[in-house]
């Protein structure tokens, strides 16, 4: 599969025989969504302004609701989570997705804001390659993300929803996550594309893509 990150919780995984999709686009962040995007499957976490800008993609389907799906061959699990530590009160509630793509299981943590239990880690089960926010605030923080990578034990860790230079919301930069790992660790991917299959393993700083 490849992946490309289009920025916040935003990323176009295409599978092997070329299904598109795109996960939480966002407005309003600081910098824009890239114009003209178009995919298969469009996932949204949940129903905030940096997540659901449903507009600025055309779509053919649109995942947002906790259930099993099968599209384009493509099989997904929207699994219930909270947006928060404090079971929805301050934040509601967020899906998780879970999608079995080109042999490898998925897992996008949209704005997980709970703290990692047995329980939820049980639900998800093996995860291959894992998308996850670090940036706080709204979400868990980098220990908090940590503390999931740790119990999941994905091949491949892609971080999202952290602040850039040219980023407006109250989150933390991506280099307090990157902070807890090796350096040796950690492989900056420049172009904001990355390969994946069944060999690759590390956590992946991908530089967000302003075009398309």
């Amino acid at each position: 599969m490849k992946v490309r990150y289009l920025g916040h919780a935003c990323f176009e995984i295409t599978s092997n025989k070329g299904v598109k999709i795109i996960t939480d686009p966002y407005t309003k962040v600081g910098y824009e969504l890239p114009k003209g995007l178009s995919t298969d499957i469009l996932m949204v976490s949940h129903g905030h302004f940096d997540h659901n800008f449903t507009q600025g993609v055309s779509f053919r389907y649109l995942l947002n609701e906790v259930k099993a799906y099968t599209v384009e061959g493509i099989e997904v699990k929207g699994i219930s989570s909270f947006h928060d530590p404090e079971k929805g009160a301050l934040r509601g509630k967020n899906i998780l997705y879970k999608m079995i793509i080109d042999g490898l299981s998925v897992c996008h943590m949209g704005d997980i804001g709970e703290e990692c239990s047995e329980n939820l880690v049980k639900e998800l089960g093996e995860v291959d390659v894992l998308f996850i926010p670090v940036g706080g605030t709204y979400t868990v923080d980098a220990l908090g993300a940590k503390k999931y990578i740790d119990c999941l034990q994905p091949k491949v860790v892609i971080p999202m929803h952290y602040k850039p230079e040219d980023g407006a919301l109250d989150i933390a930069p991506i280099h307090t996550f990157l902070s807890l790992y090796s350096s040796k660790d950690i492989q900056f991917v420049q172009d904001g594309v990355l390969e994946i299959d069944k060999q690759t393993q590390g956590i992946f700083y991908l530089e967000r893509a302003k075009t398309i």
